[in-house]
């Protein structure tokens, strides 16, 4: 019976590649569903296949060919969902959201975990029958805090950490450690408008447009390589209010996109920015 699989690559760009993936591919006896690439100084491949074969021998044979392309890749069965720690503060509208997307089957992870430096939000997490650890900080406490995140990432076999407005700083230690694995949302007004009550800051500027920006996390706080952007206009009519309520959504819209993406396996880091391949 065949699976369902997903391969993404980045090589050099030269001609071959996709004649080579596509061959191998074929010499397997896999169908490909679904085929997307983009190349510049390196070329960028995203394929989904059927295939009666399993990642035993799927993988040795990518193994195979990978040097003579000097290709990193990567390779997934779509039938495993990405295991997700979700970490949050006290703004609860993110983790409502992505706790409501995977119950409606709309978003195709499993949400292990829930982590918080406040217990705020213990009750909405368990009434999904999910854990909830509450982890609180302070600046001397910080490093024993996030020795404790990676427990958790460590003992729910954690694929992915989604920061659903966790307004914490993550440490450059934590953020290595996270590399490419953990996906931050913060809205767009950075840098006019720092600090407390941005939107505030943004109604009392007089915007004209909001918006809110999903990134892998790094050291470099909130510029990590952006996965996906939302915006929505608004004007004077709007109250600082209004703008705080269309911020959230924007927020959700942008952050959920990102989990999606990534856990199709339709991001694929290059350097500095992110290839995507949505459908």
């Amino acid at each position: 019976m065949s699976a369902e699989y997903v391969l993404t690559l980045s090589c050099p760009d030269r001609p071959g590649v996709v004649a080579a993936v596509s061959g191998l591919l074929a010499e397997q006896g896999c169908n490909i569903t679904e085929s997307q690439q983009f190349g510049d100084e390196r070329f960028h491949m995203r394929v989904q296949f059927t295939s009666p074969v399993g990642l035993d021998v799927l993988s040795p044979a990518f193994a195979a060919l990978a040097p003579e392309f000097v290709m990193d890749f990567q390779l997934r069965d779509l039938a495993a969902k990405p295991r997700v720690l979700v970490l949050v503060s006290k703004f609860d509208h993110c983790l409502h959201d992505l706790l409501f997307r995977v119950r409606s089957k709309l978003l195709d992870i499993e949400i292990v975990a829930v982590a918080s430096n406040h217990p705020d939000l213990r009750p909405l997490t368990q009434s999904y029958g999910i854990d909830y650890h509450h982890l609180p900080v302070t600046p001397e406490t910080k490093p024993r805090q996030e020795a404790e995140i990676l427990s958790l990432v460590e003992s729910y076999r954690v694929d992915l950490v989604v920061l659903a407005r966790y307004m914490q700083v993550l440490s450059a230690d934590l953020c290595e450690k996270l590399s490419g694995r953990a996906i931050n949302i913060h809205h767009s007004f950075l840098p006019s408008f720092k600090g407390a009550k941005p939107y505030h800051q943004a109604h009392a500027r007089g915007v004209k447009l909001i918006g809110a920006t999903a990134h892998y996390v790094t050291s470099d706080l909130d510029e990590g390589p952006i996965i996906e952007q939302e915006v929505a206009r608004v004007n004077h009519s709007h109250s600082a209010a209004d703008l705080v309520a269309i911020g959230r959504d924007v927020e959700c819209v942008a952050l959920a996109r990102a989990v999606k993406w990534h856990a199709e396996q339709r991001v694929v880091l290059d350097g500095h920015k992110t290839i995507v391949f949505p459908r």
